[in-house]
């Protein structure tokens, strides 16, 4: 049983985060600066040593043979709760652990102030863990790699090319547009449906439905629109089955990646694993399915927008535009569609809420005479909405990070080259970080831009942090931002059940069973 969120638009002020040390004997050699870098033998700059430091192997850890873990991981089905898990394992033993499973060692935080020291520590080429599963594939089908599967100068090459195409405020600005093109499609699709279906007292129309497959085909209709130039038509009453199958494949790689995590792919591949062919075959269908369409923006250059802007620049190969386009058009659909049904269903239970987000919503969309940019600069609440979901149900349940250096986090020696794990499920829901975490309150983030605490920074991490955070993200926020903007100008949102939502995780967050959302005519 989850615990019940409730919601308001007025709170105190935020509760700061909390660094929790644990004392005792210094490890010989090290000593640490108060930055939280480890030196040897000298301090750096005259700043104070901090005394105490432990070791490594003293941080608290939930068990030493990896292989045992992993077996109670599937016995336990906990691969499906690792976000509960991860939860209990931090009540249990700290803002700090250590966890070994199968072939995968990590170190786990989740607070906000050892993000921080983490980001300093990143480095020029920041690293996070590589999907070896997703790896493996590329490398077999003869596939060139994404920036998602980079590393290095080479990722850092790609990435400042990309990053101006989708990233700068110029690129957003030429497909903000589109974006607000296909959320008022969605909105008549829906008035449209309600006119048909919906029933209501007193002649009002009312539809209660399940939105899911709805916002999946919002969320690819988006996509391809600002990839490739290209409406698919998804909101017609018969919308194409390769569409469909896109939709199916991606959500077929997403379920079968977080069990080949931690085994060799290369091994179960050599054995014929069931596990393993699902997948290759999913990525197989979502490779073909972006050629097909990048073929077709070929054709088109001039009305192809990001598409169209690398190939017409030629600072990346055609192969490498291909590998970054199909990484995007996979990764922008599921993680935006799912979101937007928490987002729907946590305003829906909150009226009070929604009914706040609206009157700043239409007040912005009268004043900006038709541009989505000004409505939704003028519609804090609207993205405050967004990040609050986000926080309580944030898309992918960690970020990770290997330090370039040593470092120090909750007084423990952290060796440069390790995997750490930030947390951001539980340190969304954390009263050690958050006041009042289960309380859905958007305006708690006009409120963080107050505070100048350098790790308040670190309390909002759905998207990542600093130089490799989701390439994807200017496009993400302002899709789901301004569907939500039309949806609350069009209709009242409200739930049949108002119990807490159950959440599973494939490789990402998700409802055990998609919430159901009544729409009705304002």
């Amino acid at each position: 049983m989850s615990t019940r969120v409730t919601a308001g638009i007025k709170a105190k002020g935020s509760r700061g985060s909390r660094n929790v040390f644990f004392g005792v004997a210094p490890q010989k050699g090290l000593c640490v600066t108060a930055a939280g870098t480890v030196v040897h033998g000298k301090l750096e700059g005259g700043k104070r040593v901090v005394k105490g430091m432990r070791s490594f192997e003293e941080i608290p850890h939930t068990g030493r043979n990896g292989w045992l873990n992993l077996l109670k991981f599937w016995r336990e089905n906990r691969f499906q709760q690792l976000h509960k898990h991860m939860e209990r394992t931090f009540n249990t033993l700290g803002p700090i652990y250590r966890e070994k499973l199968g072939t995968l060692s990590s170190v786990n935080i989740m607070l906000p102030s050892d993000v921080s020291e983490l980001f300093k520590s990143e480095g020029l080429h920041p690293r996070r863990m590589t999907l070896q599963p997703w790896a493996t594939h590329r490398e077999i089908r003869n596939h060139s790699k994404g920036i998602f599967l980079k590393n290095g100068e080479e990722w850092r090459a790609d990435r400042l090319q990309l990053n101006k195409e989708v990233m700068m405020s110029a690129a957003v600005k030429r497909f903000l547009p589109l974006l607000d093109e296909v959320a008022k499609d969605f909105c008549r699709m829906l008035q449209t449906r309600m006119e048909k279906e919906g029933r209501g007292e007193e002649g009002k129309c009312v539809l209660t439905i399940d939105p899911s497959p709805d916002l999946f085909r919002f969320a690819l209709e988006a996509s391809c629109h600002v990839l490739y130039g290209e409406r698919i038509g998804l909101f017609s009453s018969s919308p194409s089955l390769e569409s469909q199958k896109f939709i199916w494949a991606v959500e077929r790689m997403l379920t079968t990646t977080p069990p080949l995590l931690y085994l060799p792919p290369r091994l179960l591949l050599r054995m014929g694993a069931p596990l393993w062919t699902q997948h290759a075959t999913a990525w197989d269908h979502i490779f073909s399915h972006a050629e097909a369409r990048i073929q077709r923006g070929y054709q088109r250059l001039s009305t192809s927008l990001v598409l169209g802007q690398l190939m017409e620049k030629g600072q990346l190969s055609l192969d490498l535009i291909k590998a970054n386009i199909t990484e995007l058009m996979a990764g922008g659909v599921d993680t935006t569609a799912v979101p937007l049904q928490f987002a729907l269903f946590e305003l829906g239970r909150n009226p009070e809420v929604q009914e706040s987000v609206r009157q700043q919503v239409r007040a912005s969309w009268a004043q900006a005479g038709g541009d989505p940019q000004k409505a939704l600069q003028g519609a804090p609440l609207l993205k405050g909405t967004i990040k609050e979901v986000l926080r309580l149900y944030p898309v992918g349940i960690t970020v990770q990070r290997y330090p370039v250096r040593d470092i120090v986090l909750q007084n423990y020696h952290i060796p440069a080259g390790t995997l750490v794990q930030a947390c951001i499920y539980p340190m969304g829901r954390s009263e050690k970080v958050f006041e009042d975490p289960l309380h859905f309150d958007p305006s708690r983030w006009s409120r963080e831009e107050g505070q100048r605490a350098e790790a308040a920074g670190f309390r909002s991490l759905a998207f990542g942090f600093g130089a490799r955070q989701c390439v994807g993200r200017r496009i993400a926020e302002n899709e789901m931002q301004l569907l939500l903007m039309h949806i609350l100008l069009s209709f009242h949102l409200s739930v049949p059940s108002s119990e807490d939502l159950n959440t599973t995780v494939t490789l990402i967050l998700q409802p055990e069973t998609p919430p159901r959302i009544t729409f009705s005519k304002l």
